[in-house]
């Protein structure tokens, strides 16, 4: 495995930044295969690409894994170096997206509305009760929700939020693709749902950002960007795949047209 490893990186040089010592502050959602860094074996593929791109560098990563609000708390005192998952778009009242540096995407969070397979592409007016993690965003919902069209179920645990839509307590759950699919692969007494491709949906970048070491990013960004194969590799492990080739599954499965596919108002 490191004899493959070494292979891959030889096309990527690395840039004159001494090897340093930095803390990667992470939200503490159970969100794997995307992240768990709770974990003790396996932390996702985000910590997998960061600890390639450590053994490349000579860099060390250690991990803290706090609430979302948090993270940025700790990273405007300096306290953590970095925060993963970061997004410029995301919002949060305590660092300004002007003043952090962004990577480049490590993955992409497949965020949709799952159902029932029996009420796929029923409409979005049949959705009035929808859960959603706790702290998330719900951008996609925010329209609806300001003109009390549907109303938010807040959940702090996976399992619970699909047994909500398993039991039809909530009409959908706005969820990740890869995190659903995870944990009801494991659940067989759970579901199955469906990613509904008719309702909101998108697909993310999950971005390393930081206050201060713009170089560190750089060189970060450096190399995902010579390391394709070596970053596809990580992500295929993982079973990350991407929103075109999960259309184009559901869009045959269900018979959905190319008119019926939700678009972002």
């Amino acid at each position: 495995m490191k004899q493959g490893l070494f292979c891959l990186l030889l096309m990527w040089i690395s840039t004159t930044v001494n090897a340093e010592k930095f803390i990667v502050g992470s939200q503490n959602i159970e969100y794997y295969p995307h992240y768990d860094f709770a974990s003790s074996i396996d932390k996702g593929v985000g910590w997998a690409i960061l600890e390639a791109f450590s053994e490349a560098s000579g860099h060390e990563f250690s991990y803290l894994n706090m609430p979302i609000r948090r993270l940025q708390m700790e990273m405007l005192k300096g306290h953590v170096d970095f925060v993963y998952p970061d997004n410029p778009g995301w919002y949060n009242d305590v660092t300004k997206t002007k003043e952090k540096f962004f990577s480049l995407a490590l993955t992409h969070a497949v965020t949709g509305t799952f159902v029932k397979p029996k009420n796929v592409n029923k409409g979005i007016n049949s959705i009035r009760r929808i859960a959603m993690p706790l702290g998330f965003t719900p951008v996609n919902w925010q329209i609806r929700l300001d003109k009390n069209l549907v109303e938010i179920v807040s959940i702090s645990d996976t399992y619970a939020g699909l047994s909500l839509l398993q039991m039809e307590r909530v009409d959908a759950i706005d969820f990740e693709y890869h995190v659903g699919s995870y944990y009801t692969d494991r659940s067989p007494q759970i579901g199955p749902f469906v990613l509904d491709i008719t309702l909101p949906h998108n697909e993310i970048p999950f971005m390393l950002s930081a206050l201060r070491h713009p170089e560190i990013i750089e060189e970060f960004n450096d190399f995902i960007t010579n390391n394709a194969p070596l970053i596809n590799s990580i992500k295929a492990r993982y079973g990350i795949t991407s929103l075109k080739n999960l259309k184009q599954q559901i869009k045959n499965e269900y018979g959905i047209t190319a008119e019926q596919i939700w678009q972002p108002q």
